[in-house]
């Protein structure tokens, strides 16, 4: 049974604290004023995935990215778990 996505979340963050990395690192999950949400999140080296861009309406849209170890989603104030399930999605291909 896949878990839901917050406890994955919760469970990803304690898997990459070992005395160091969350000196430096970490998740920050934010509002922007258009409305929307911001994700970004430490993820090491990952395989490059390519950019998602979707914009459906004025309302639901997300774009992603992951540059310099750094996973960036943005998405509008409907979009947080799908934000989080991209992150999820593109964390398997860590390597770091």
């Amino acid at each position: 049974m896949e878990r839901d996505t917050l406890t994955w979340l919760q469970e990803w963050y304690r898997s990459q604290c070992d005395g160091e990395w969350e000196h430096q690192n970490g998740i920050r999950i934010d509002t922007l004023d258009n409305p929307g949400w911001s994700v970004v999140a430490d993820v090491g080296t990952v395989d490059a995935p390519a950019p998602v861009s979707e914009v459906r309406s004025g309302d639901d849209w997300v774009r992603c990215h992951v540059k310099d170890g750094r996973f960036h989603g943005h998405g509008g104030p409907g979009n947080l778990q799908e934000l989080l399930e991209i992150l999820r999605t593109w964390s398997r291909t860590s390597h770091g």
